[in-house]
């Protein structure tokens, strides 16, 4: 590997850590009440709403069904409104944050539905009001599917920082389009893909082994 494409991968590797990383982190502290809203707000939730639940699905499912190409380009004048500019590597976290925090928000629902019903009933039997359900029995009975969640959502947007780099946000995608595609070198497409692979392979492990933790912990 000649040190000219070296240096090509490992900018792109760190800027893409930096995109995803700043948006997974928005992502998760925006997904996670919104998961908790939709789960408490539910019929057999602690605050049930049903106005509340429907108006919060709904807007869950419109942003989700929206994809992130088009989404990106949506964003612009926000994200020009946000960072003060829609190219580049920040502006990249605006439409991956709006993104992946609907993605993360229904598998982290999934994971705090699965809650045994049980336990929310023999905390509020003992006196624990509703805030303290949700500290102490959903969120620690629910964290382990999370986690995992979580880093099916950071996998996500590696594959959709990929994309927002091909069109100027910088990162790997903007090394494989720029490099690669306009200048037809196969080697940097293929160094490019391996990076990406290794990337989210070493994720999803360590993904998978802290929510494997969590998950003996619990038991």
């Amino acid at each position: 590997m000649s040190n000219q494409l070296f240096d090509l991968l490992l900018t792109g590797t760190l800027d893409t850590l930096v995109m995803v990383g700043g948006s997974a982190l928005l992502a998760f502290c925006l997904g996670l009440p919104l998961a908790l809203a939709l789960v408490c707000t539910d019929q057999r939730g602690i605050y049930p709403s049903k106005t509340i639940n429907t108006i919060l699905g709904t807007i869950v499912n419109i942003t989700r069904s929206i994809p992130f190409l088009i989404l990106m380009v949506a964003l612009i004048p926000i994200t020009r409104w946000i960072v003060g500019t829609s190219y580049g590597l920040w502006a990249a976290t605006v439409p991956l944050t709006l993104a992946a925090t609907p993605f993360f928000a229904r598998i982290a629902e999934v994971s705090l539905k699965e809650v045994d019903f049980g336990l929310i009933e023999a905390a509020q039997a003992i006196g624990c009001n509703r805030r303290q359900i949700i500290w102490h029995v959903l969120l620690p009975e629910a964290l382990s599917g999370i986690v995992a969640g979580f880093t099916v959502t950071v996998v996500t947007m590696i594959n959709s920082s990929a994309i927002a780099g091909a069109i100027g946000a910088g990162g790997l995608g903007d090394v494989a389009y720029r490099y690669g595609y306009q200048r037809f070198d196969v080697h940097i497409m293929v160094a490019v893909i391996i990076v990406l692979v290794v990337l989210v392979m070493l994720i999803q492990y360590l993904g998978d082994q802290l929510s494997q933790q969590l998950n003996k912990r619990a038991l």
